[in-house]
């Protein structure tokens, strides 16, 4: 049997929080989309979905804010959410990339923070813990993702990706990637 697919019928744009159950819907179809270079998370837990709006009959806009104006795998994202709203009938997908204001990693949300650490991969500080939410401090304790141990060592300031850096636990001696805040 084939499930009727949602019929997108034009709606006013949305206004903060005030989405409709469609728009809610689409949203979250589009933020389960995995991060191309970090799949064990999706984009909403990542953060970098701004919002999604009905724009016309069958026309959805998407804002997406990638975590470095440089990212590589923006359009992959794109591409993604484009494919994931395309297959639950919408058909006209428009991904606009949004840079203000910027991405930071106060945006990865708990779950999000959870799923790396349990990857392997140190999550970030929330930055709001630092003095008045200002700049990082140069010297961060990282806590390894496997023994739990804060004696870590910076071995590179970037690793798979630019927005990791590549680090050694002193204590089990095992390599791990600390997602850097920003």
């Amino acid at each position: 049997m084939v499930t009727p697919r949602p019929s997108v019928a034009p709606t006013p744009p949305a206004s903060g929080a005030g989405l409709t159950p469609l728009e809610e819907e689409l949203l979250r179809l589009a933020g389960s989309v995995p991060d191309p270079e970090l799949p064990m998370v999706s984009l909403a837990e990542l953060g970098v979905m701004r919002g999604l709006r009905l724009v016309g009959p069958g026309r959805v806009e998407v804002e997406l804010t990638p975590t470095y104006t440089g990212c590589p795998a923006l359009e992959s994202m794109a591409t993604d959410i484009e494919r994931v709203l395309h297959d639950h009938g919408v058909p006209e997908v428009a991904v606009r990339t949004v840079l203000s204001p910027p991405w930071t990693t106060d945006a990865i949300s708990a779950e999000g923070r959870r799923k790396l650490a349990e990857s392997g991969i140190a999550p970030p500080a929330p930055l709001d813990a630092t003095a008045g939410g200002g700049p990082v401090p140069v010297a961060l304790a990282v806590r390894c993702p496997h023994c739990g141990s804060t004696e870590t060592e910076l071995l590179s300031r970037f690793s798979s990706t630019a927005c990791k850096a590549l680090r050694r636990c002193a204590a089990c001696g095992e390599p791990f990637d600390h997602f850097k805040e920003l």
